[in-house]
């Protein structure tokens, strides 16, 4: 599976922005899909995930209600709509998938094998 992010940019506090995931390469139905964030020195962090066969989806608690995560099966695309930025969201985003993630193991970046290159958020305050 290929990964392409896309979408980061700069905005301002309060502000929105949509990211952009484009996935090719092989069949992915069974596959889960995430989004990850790493601010300058901090590990990279869970965001939220969607399965592409159900579209069941899980946020980590930061994203809850200001986040949301889609999946559009024509494309094949999954989005992260971020509401509300606040400049901690400032980070370089990273979209991920894999086919063996469960509820138990999508917070885990070694749960996920193919990742594309990431994109810049920058939340200005």
């Amino acid at each position: 599976v290929q990964l392409q992010a896309s979408g980061g940019g700069q905005v301002q506090a309060g502000g929105s922005l949509r990211l952009s995931c484009a996935a090719s390469g092989r069949t992915y139905s069974n596959y889960a899909m995430g989004w990850f964030r790493q601010a300058p020195g901090k590990e990279r962090e869970f965001v939220a995930a969607i399965w592409w066969r159900d579209g069941r989806t899980a946020y980590s608690e930061d994203a809850k209600g200001r986040f949301t995560i889609s999946r559009d099966n024509a494309n094949p695309t999954v989005y992260l709509q971020m509401d509300s930025l606040k400049p901690e969201d400032t980070a370089v985003y990273y979209c991920a998938a894999d086919y063996a993630v469960s509820m138990h193991t999508l917070t885990f970046r070694s749960a996920y094998k193919h990742w594309g290159q990431g994109t810049l958020v920058t939340v200005s305050s």
